[in-house]
């Protein structure tokens, strides 16, 4: 870790600046609205022109702001500054134009980052391929627990330019950030960060997986307190020595094992804290127990631990880590236990929707019938198909791209039963839970984790889920 003092950037006058907010959207309304308070004469930028683009642009069109719907690729005349949506993709035309014209572009993370008063809630935050957003609830629940002012922010929950213009007066915020948003907020400094892990994703946008682990890196520069790094994941830590921070702050690492000294970690069912203590070479703290975390999947135990390290190093006290993380409860679709059905446990991880995040899943589990398959995004299959093979009952495909699951399976799992269900329709994920009801054993859990996005056959993963366990519910009554 370098170490150097860090600056706050520069104030940024916004009164009778041209700026232009590229993509109207969650995060381009919000930001045009308050440039436009600000004083800056704002024009909005969109791809597209549906009905609700229109209707968004009538709203800002209302306050004086100039909307351009379907050409988001020209740099309008006179621009001194371009305030991005996270998802625009930095080899978009507008980027180079805005490059060839040395103007700047910012997302609204790095603008609500310069919006912050001098005397702003400091931020706590998390990025990583799988589990932000479980983790930053978890963050926000311990520190609740404590009695602080907060709210989880970010890529979930409240906008943080809500948050940080808002008439709410926070202690401390707890913030998700995406590798979008961090690739356009060049001046975020957090009070302490966390990387909880790293694997392929979103590297149609990043361009290559180097691209993206560099852009979920700018979330440790210029931390002040901890670095938060999963010891189980060199990669995290390897980013945590290149970051440049202020002097003092601490490289902190969670394993599922027992920790080292500056690391948190578990020893015979309890989380132990040995990185904020007095003494930390003899000393442990104990913070709660595995059963405290819901559920205590591995790597649910392990994001546990990540906002355990946040809190601590913000000074959060032990007993209030352990409240929060009673308190709390995880978002649907996330390890959800449906139902069980003749002794058979069946489970909704419809959010598992890459490899990574179903590789997590399939582990915590002995025994599977896997649902899996939808859009694979890019991904291959035989790591995660090699690795879980031993755990597997059978499994039942699904979507698009499930043939890719269907030969990794025949490459490295022969052996395990496979039905390729090759419909679409409506009653597609019915049938799906009736075939893993045939191949389940009384004590197996029929687990849907599909590695894949949704969007071929749901509108969602949560409409994905939520036809799963209807298709559940409807055994247990039949069986009733």
């Amino acid at each position: 870790m370098g170490s150097g003092q860090v600056t706050s950037p520069e104030p940024f006058d916004f009164q009778g600046k041209h700026v232009t907010v590229a993509g109207l959207g969650v995060s381009g309304v919000p930001a045009a609205k308050a440039l436009c308070g600000l004083g800056a004469i704002v024009t909005a930028v969109n791809d597209g022109a549906d009905e609700r683009a229109r209707a968004q642009a009538a709203e800002l069109e209302a306050l004086g702001i100039t909307v351009r719907l379907g050409d988001g690729d020209t740099l309008p005349e006179g621009t001194e500054l371009i305030v991005t949506a996270p998802g625009w993709k930095p080899d978009k035309p507008l980027f180079a134009a805005a490059e060839r014209a040395g103007v700047p572009v910012w997302g609204d993370v790095e603008l609500a980052w310069r919006l912050r008063g001098p005397d702003a809630a400091p931020w706590l935050a998390v990025t990583g391929t799988n589990g932000k957003t479980t983790t930053v609830q978890m963050l926000a629940s311990i520190l609740k627990a404590a009695g602080l002012r907060t709210a989880a922010v970010g890529n979930i929950g409240v906008s943080l330019l809500d948050a940080v213009l808002g008439e709410e007066q926070y202690d401390v915020l707890a913030v998700e950030l995406s590798s979008y948003q961090l690739h356009w907020a060049p001046s975020l400094r957090a009070h302490s960060a966390a990387v909880l892990n790293l694997a392929p994703d979103h590297l149609d946008w990043h361009g290559s997986m180097e691209a993206y682990t560099a852009d979920k890196g700018r979330i440790y520069e210029g931390n002040r307190v901890a670095c938060v790094y999963n010891a189980a994941d060199k990669a995290t830590e390897d980013l945590v020595r290149e970051a440049d921070v202020e002097e003092g702050c601490r490289a902190i690492g969670f394993t599922l094992g027992t920790p080292a000294p500056s690391q948190l970690g578990v020893v015979e069912g309890i989380l132990v804290d040995r990185a904020f203590v007095e003494n930390r070479q003899k000393n442990a703290q104990e913070l709660a127990e595995v059963a405290d975390v819901s559920p205590p999947a591995p790597h649910n135990i392990a994001n546990a631990l990540a906002a355990a390290a946040l809190a601590r190093a913000y000074g959060v006290p032990a007993k209030a880590v352990r409240d929060g993380l009673r308190a709390f409860t995880p978002d649907a679709h996330r390890i959800a236990h449906v139902a069980d059905v003749d002794g058979v446990a069946y489970v909704d991880d419809s959010k598992a929707t890459n490899t990574h995040a179903a590789e997590a899943s399939l582990a915590a589990y002995e025994s599977i019938v896997w649902i899996a398959g939808g859009l694979a995004k890019g991904a291959t299959f035989d790591e995660l198909v090699t690795k879980s093979a031993p755990r597997l009952r059978g499994a039942v495909l699904i979507g698009a791209d499930r043939a890719l699951i269907r030969e990794a399976l025949a490459r490295h799992a022969p052996e395990v039963p496979v039905v390729d269900l090759d419909r679409t329709d409506t009653g597609a994920m019915r049938a799906a839970v009736q075939e893993a009801r045939r191949l389940a054993r009384a004590g197996d859990t029929v687990l849907l984790a599909p590695a894949c996005a949704s969007m071929d056959m749901f509108a969602n993963y949560n409409k994905r889920g939520d036809a799963f366990a209807d298709a559940v519910r409807e055994l247990g009554s039949a069986d009733g």
